[in-house]
């Protein structure tokens, strides 16, 4: 049964989608705030996320923003917010469909179906917390420790931890990373990567001039080794 988690802070709404969606034989998690989600889904990861942008503790655009951090799941914004600007960024934080509200619930259940059939890009196998023989990654908390000792990194570099850790053994190529991280105007600028990858290692490897985990394929990209 895949199981969906329900982010909605009204609770007339969130009774009615769960009711629904358990009709059609799905399992729901229904949570009326962000933390409450974000615990959730790194507990046990969702197969998709619905989401609201207005929740009474954070804006659903950060849940989404977490959720990316470490997941691929599939995450739909059902929000009252219609406007273009709104939905453009909830889809560049990592949205892969938007409803506005009011809606059809038939209508839901479709894209609920359709963004189901989509995910075909398996998830971190080890979820939101990433142990290697070096160091820990909580991606969920953006938290890393090496030796038990909590290591701080700045959020570019958390961003570039995460583009790679999703990815295990996988080579991703540096104009990627450029553009995910800094944007499209910046996909030539290699000597960012050589700079921040150069922190990353310092930081999080136990040889950072030989590092293991966080490897460089010279003229191509960077690849995380667990």
């Amino acid at each position: 049964m895949q199981r969906l988690l329900i982010v909605e802070d009204e609770p007339a709404l969130r009774r009615a989608l769960t009711i629904n969606l358990r009709a059609r034989s799905y399992e729901v998690v229904p949570v009326g705030d962000g933390a409450g989600a974000l615990r959730a889904a790194a507990a046990s990861p969702p197969d998709l996320v619905v989401v609201d942008l207005g929740l009474p503790d954070m804006d659903g655009i950060d849940v989404i923003a977490g959720l990316r951090g470490w997941s691929t799941v599939p995450i739909i914004v059902l929000s009252a917010r219609d406007s273009q600007a709104q939905k453009v960024r909830a889809l560049d934080a990592g949205a892969d469909d938007y409803v506005t509200k009011p809606f059809g619930m038939d209508e839901l259940v479709a894209r609920v179906r359709a963004a189901l059939r989509r995910a075909d890009i398996p998830q971190l196998a080890t979820g939101p917390v990433v142990t290697t023989p070096d160091f820990t990654l909580d991606l969920a908390a953006k938290r890393a420790t090496r030796d038990g000792v909590e290591v701080k990194l700045t959020p570019t570099e958390w961003h570039l931890v995460e583009a790679l850790v999703r990815h295990p053994g996988i080579l991703v190529a540096g104009s990627q990373l450029l553009a995910e991280v800094w944007g499209p105007g910046f996909a030539k600028e290699t000597n960012y990567l050589r700079v921040y990858f150069a922190q990353i290692r310092r930081k999080l490897e136990a040889d950072p001039s030989r590092p293991r985990h966080f490897v460089t394929e010279p003229g191509l990209g960077y690849r995380f080794e667990p």
